[in-house]
């Protein structure tokens, strides 16, 4: 005698099969959505190579001048402008230095100081005093010389980019 095997499925194994699926189902559903906000911001391209004008090249003098610019960032999923400044000048070989107005001790805003002894940038939190090009005058308080930004000139025009720390002290 051939018994016939019993291929039907119980009721309680058709309910764990459904529950199963359902609660894989949903749970697919919830963290999809979590694994595309972390894994979104590592696909979007980089716009540190961004570029923004400033001034015109001939407005450039051997006296810094102080110039504010903005710049669209996007932290996370919210985009905003921000403005930025940059102490813009020629030194005495003709070459352009764009200076972040950052000190780099505790990051308070630093002047352009005329008239004192020397001509220098003056940080007013902690007596910080940089020279006239930014570099840190050792005995006070920044460690490192101001940061300056990157820069290209196109059409007698200047674009600054990212401002960056610079050997020095």
């Amino acid at each position: 005698m051939s018994e016939k095997k019993n291929n039907q499925v119980s009721r309680r194994q058709f309910l764990n099969y459904t529950l199963t699926g359902v609660g894989g189902f949903m749970g697919a559903a919830m963290i999809a959505p979590m694994v595309g906000m972390a894994v979104d911001p590592l696909l979007k391209a980089d716009s540190s190579g961004d570029f923004i004008y400033v001034m015109d090249v001939d407005e450039i003098t051997e006296e810094p001048q102080r110039k504010s610019f903005s710049i669209e960032q996007q932290d996370g999923w919210y985009e905003s402008e921000a403005e930025r400044t940059a102490w813009i000048f020629r030194d005495e070989n003709g070459d352009i230095l764009a200076l972040s107005p950052i000190c780099t001790h505790l990051g308070c805003v630093v002047d352009w100081e005329t008239g004192n002894q020397d001509n220098e940038f003056f940080c007013p939190c902690h007596n910080g005093r940089y020279d006239s090009k930014g570099v840190n005058i050792p005995g006070t308080p920044p460690t490192e010389p101001l940061h300056a930004y990157e820069y290209r000139v196109e059409d007698g025009r200047l674009y600054l980019g990212r401002a960056n720390p610079r050997g020095g002290a």
